[in-house]
Protein backbone atom coordinates (compact mmCIF):
# COMPACT_ATOMS: atom_id res chain seq x y z
CA UNK A 1 0.00 0.00 0.00
CA UNK A 2 1.54 3.69 -0.98
CA UNK A 3 2.07 5.53 2.27
CA UNK A 4 1.82 9.21 2.28
CA UNK A 5 4.49 11.54 3.35
CA UNK A 6 4.79 15.01 3.75
CA UNK A 7 7.80 16.59 3.24
CA UNK A 8 9.46 19.98 4.31
CA UNK A 9 12.86 21.77 3.07
CA UNK A 10 13.53 23.94 6.32
CA UNK A 11 16.46 25.83 4.33
CA UNK A 12 19.71 26.54 6.24
CA UNK A 13 18.84 26.21 9.85
CA UNK A 14 21.00 25.44 13.23
CA UNK A 15 20.98 22.07 13.99
CA UNK A 16 19.97 21.86 17.60
CA UNK A 17 16.17 23.47 16.13
CA UNK A 18 15.56 20.71 13.77
CA UNK A 19 16.92 18.11 16.38
CA UNK A 20 14.15 19.34 18.15
CA UNK A 21 11.44 19.68 15.62
CA UNK A 22 12.04 15.86 14.87
CA UNK A 23 11.77 14.84 18.45
CA UNK A 24 8.97 16.57 18.59
CA UNK A 25 7.73 15.14 15.63
CA UNK A 26 8.59 11.43 16.87
CA UNK A 27 7.01 11.94 20.20
CA UNK A 28 4.02 13.08 18.75
CA UNK A 29 3.70 9.62 16.85
CA UNK A 30 4.92 7.59 19.57
CA UNK A 31 2.54 8.73 21.48
CA UNK A 32 -0.16 8.38 19.39
CA UNK A 33 1.52 4.47 19.21
CA UNK A 34 0.56 4.57 22.67
CA UNK A 35 -2.51 5.65 22.94
CA UNK A 36 -3.72 3.29 20.88
CA UNK A 37 -2.42 0.35 22.15
CA UNK A 38 -3.76 1.37 25.65
CA UNK A 39 -7.32 1.52 24.38
CA UNK A 40 -9.69 -1.42 25.76
CA UNK A 41 -9.73 -3.81 22.54
CA UNK A 42 -13.71 -3.74 22.77
CA UNK A 43 -13.45 -0.23 22.43
CA UNK A 44 -13.34 1.02 18.65
CA UNK A 45 -10.23 3.20 17.57
CA UNK A 46 -10.75 7.11 16.36
CA UNK A 47 -9.74 6.57 12.77
CA UNK A 48 -8.70 9.74 12.78
CA UNK A 49 -5.90 8.94 15.33
CA UNK A 50 -3.11 7.74 13.21
CA UNK A 51 1.05 8.08 12.98
CA UNK A 52 2.14 10.59 10.42
CA UNK A 53 4.93 10.22 7.89
CA UNK A 54 7.48 13.00 7.29
CA UNK A 55 10.89 13.26 5.54
CA UNK A 56 12.46 16.59 6.01
CA UNK A 57 15.46 18.14 4.13
CA UNK A 58 17.95 20.79 5.75
CA UNK A 59 21.53 22.26 5.33
CA UNK A 60 22.71 23.15 8.58
CA UNK A 61 25.20 25.69 9.55
CA UNK A 62 28.50 23.90 10.67
CA UNK A 63 28.17 21.52 13.12
CA UNK A 64 30.13 17.94 14.45
CA UNK A 65 27.53 15.43 16.17
CA UNK A 66 28.58 12.43 17.85
CA UNK A 67 26.91 9.22 17.94
CA UNK A 68 25.34 7.90 21.17
CA UNK A 69 28.33 5.48 21.44
CA UNK A 70 30.70 6.90 19.37
CA UNK A 71 34.46 8.01 20.60
CA UNK A 72 34.66 11.60 21.71
CA UNK A 73 38.62 10.50 20.70
CA UNK A 74 37.84 10.64 17.20
CA UNK A 75 37.20 14.33 17.59
CA UNK A 76 40.80 15.93 16.71
CA UNK A 77 40.16 19.51 17.49
CA UNK A 78 39.05 21.05 20.97
CA UNK A 79 35.86 22.92 21.31
CA UNK A 80 37.57 26.15 22.19
CA UNK A 81 39.01 25.74 18.32
CA UNK A 82 35.89 24.89 16.97
CA UNK A 83 34.11 27.79 18.79
CA UNK A 84 37.47 30.18 17.00
CA UNK A 85 36.12 28.10 13.49
CA UNK A 86 32.01 28.72 14.46
CA UNK A 87 31.65 24.93 14.24
CA UNK A 88 29.52 23.82 16.90
CA UNK A 89 29.18 20.11 18.52
CA UNK A 90 26.70 17.92 19.77
CA UNK A 91 26.57 14.42 21.45
CA UNK A 92 23.10 13.17 20.36
CA UNK A 93 21.21 10.10 20.51
CA UNK A 94 21.83 8.76 17.02
CA UNK A 95 23.57 5.41 16.04
CA UNK A 96 26.98 5.86 14.25
CA UNK A 97 29.98 7.89 15.28
CA UNK A 98 31.08 11.58 14.35
CA UNK A 99 30.26 13.13 11.70
CA UNK A 100 29.63 16.91 10.17
CA UNK A 101 27.39 18.90 8.64
CA UNK A 102 27.40 21.84 6.43
CA UNK A 103 26.04 24.14 4.10
CA UNK A 104 25.78 22.59 0.74
CA UNK A 105 24.96 19.52 1.93
CA UNK A 106 21.62 17.74 1.42
CA UNK A 107 20.16 16.30 5.05
CA UNK A 108 17.41 13.98 4.98
CA UNK A 109 15.87 13.20 8.34
CA UNK A 110 12.72 10.42 7.86
CA UNK A 111 10.43 10.08 10.71
CA UNK A 112 8.39 7.27 9.22
CA UNK A 113 6.33 4.94 10.98
CA UNK A 114 7.88 1.37 9.79
CA UNK A 115 4.79 -0.81 10.71
CA UNK A 116 3.58 1.04 7.56
CA UNK A 117 6.50 -0.41 5.42
CA UNK A 118 8.81 -2.94 7.21
CA UNK A 119 9.60 -3.56 10.96
CA UNK A 120 13.00 -4.23 9.63
CA UNK A 121 16.21 -1.74 10.33
CA UNK A 122 18.17 -3.52 7.98
CA UNK A 123 15.67 -2.86 5.13
CA UNK A 124 15.19 0.73 6.11
CA UNK A 125 19.00 1.76 6.07
CA UNK A 126 19.59 -0.11 2.65
CA UNK A 127 16.51 1.59 1.53
CA UNK A 128 17.63 4.98 2.32
CA UNK A 129 21.18 3.80 0.91
CA UNK A 130 19.04 2.91 -2.36
CA UNK A 131 17.95 6.54 -2.27
CA UNK A 132 21.28 7.74 -2.40
CA UNK A 133 22.40 5.59 -5.34
CA UNK A 134 19.34 5.85 -7.80
CA UNK A 135 20.12 9.67 -7.18
CA UNK A 136 24.06 9.71 -7.84
CA UNK A 137 23.53 7.03 -10.55
CA UNK A 138 21.61 10.00 -12.82
CA UNK A 139 25.18 11.59 -12.33
CA UNK A 140 27.17 8.98 -14.23
CA UNK A 141 28.44 8.10 -10.16
CA UNK A 142 28.39 3.97 -9.24
CA UNK A 143 27.37 4.26 -5.34
CA UNK A 144 28.37 1.25 -3.36
CA UNK A 145 27.71 0.30 0.15
CA UNK A 146 30.65 -0.91 1.93
CA UNK A 147 30.19 -4.45 3.93
CA UNK A 148 29.67 -3.98 7.55
CA UNK A 149 29.52 -0.26 6.95
CA UNK A 150 26.46 1.95 6.35
CA UNK A 151 26.54 4.64 4.03
CA UNK A 152 27.37 5.17 0.43
CA UNK A 153 30.65 5.22 -0.94
CA UNK A 154 32.54 4.69 -4.02
CA UNK A 155 35.22 2.17 -4.94
CA UNK A 156 34.90 -0.14 -1.95
CA UNK A 157 36.39 -2.75 -3.88
CA UNK A 158 40.10 -0.90 -4.57
CA UNK A 159 41.73 -0.28 -1.16
CA UNK A 160 43.20 3.44 -0.23
CA UNK A 161 40.57 4.25 -2.36
CA UNK A 162 37.34 3.74 -0.57
CA UNK A 163 35.74 7.41 -0.48
CA UNK A 164 32.35 7.84 1.48
CA UNK A 165 29.73 10.40 -0.20
CA UNK A 166 27.07 9.83 2.35
CA UNK A 167 26.56 9.22 5.86
CA UNK A 168 23.91 7.78 8.17
CA UNK A 169 22.67 7.51 11.70
CA UNK A 170 19.43 6.95 13.02
CA UNK A 171 17.23 6.37 15.92
CA UNK A 172 13.94 4.12 16.33
CA UNK A 173 11.57 3.98 19.04
CA UNK A 174 8.00 2.03 18.89
CA UNK A 175 9.00 1.80 14.97
CA UNK A 176 9.32 5.53 14.44
CA UNK A 177 12.73 6.80 12.66
CA UNK A 178 14.52 9.69 13.30
CA UNK A 179 17.82 11.31 11.99
CA UNK A 180 19.40 9.97 8.68
CA UNK A 181 21.56 10.63 5.92
CA UNK A 182 23.92 13.66 5.18
CA UNK A 183 24.81 13.51 1.62
CA UNK A 184 27.69 15.55 0.33
CA UNK A 185 27.12 17.47 -2.83
CA UNK A 186 29.46 20.91 -3.00
CA UNK A 187 30.26 20.34 1.07
CA UNK A 188 33.31 22.18 1.93
CA UNK A 189 35.64 19.06 2.61
CA UNK A 190 38.36 20.21 4.89
CA UNK A 191 35.94 20.36 7.75
CA UNK A 192 36.19 16.35 7.92
CA UNK A 193 40.38 16.69 8.81
CA UNK A 194 39.24 17.57 12.06
CA UNK A 195 37.74 14.48 12.72
CA UNK A 196 37.17 10.98 12.31
CA UNK A 197 34.31 10.85 9.77
CA UNK A 198 31.98 7.79 11.36
CA UNK A 199 35.45 6.28 13.27
CA UNK A 200 36.55 4.93 10.17
CA UNK A 201 40.13 5.59 9.63
CA UNK A 202 42.23 5.38 6.83
CA UNK A 203 39.37 6.42 4.25
CA UNK A 204 38.72 9.46 2.76
CA UNK A 205 34.82 11.16 2.24
CA UNK A 206 34.29 12.85 -1.00
CA UNK A 207 31.56 14.95 -2.53
CA UNK A 208 29.41 15.61 -5.90
CA UNK A 209 31.42 18.50 -6.64
CA UNK A 210 34.87 16.59 -5.86
CA UNK A 211 33.95 13.55 -8.45
CA UNK A 212 32.39 15.63 -11.68
CA UNK A 213 34.70 18.36 -10.98
CA UNK A 214 32.12 20.59 -10.57
CA UNK A 215 29.72 22.42 -8.31
CA UNK A 216 26.20 20.97 -8.79
CA UNK A 217 22.78 22.75 -8.01
CA UNK A 218 21.40 21.61 -4.89
CA UNK A 219 17.92 21.98 -5.98
CA UNK A 220 18.19 19.79 -8.55
CA UNK A 221 19.77 17.11 -6.54
CA UNK A 222 16.71 17.54 -3.78
CA UNK A 223 14.41 16.90 -7.05
CA UNK A 224 16.04 13.98 -7.93
CA UNK A 225 16.07 12.90 -4.02
CA UNK A 226 12.16 13.47 -3.63
CA UNK A 227 11.69 11.04 -7.10
CA UNK A 228 13.59 8.37 -5.98
CA UNK A 229 12.51 8.39 -2.13
CA UNK A 230 9.28 7.76 -3.40
CA UNK A 231 10.13 4.90 -5.96
CA UNK A 232 12.11 3.28 -3.26
CA UNK A 233 9.52 3.51 -0.79
CA UNK A 234 6.96 2.93 -2.21
CA UNK A 235 5.21 6.74 -1.01
CA UNK A 236 3.51 9.97 -2.28
CA UNK A 237 5.52 12.76 -0.99
CA UNK A 238 2.85 15.80 0.15
CA UNK A 239 4.46 19.14 1.07
CA UNK A 240 3.36 19.91 4.93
Amino acid sequence: MQQVVYFEDLGRRKYKEVWDYQECLLKKNTDIKGHLRNIAQNEPADPALDTSNYLIFVEHFPVYTLGKNGKESHILISESEMLNKGIEYFHINRGGDITFHGPEQVVGYPILDLEKFKTDLGWYLRSLEEVIILTMAEYGLKGERSVGETGVWLDTSIKGRERKICAMGIKCSRWITMHGFAFNINTDLNYFNNIVPCGIENKQVTSMQKELGQAIPIEEVKIKLRNNFEKVFNSTLINA
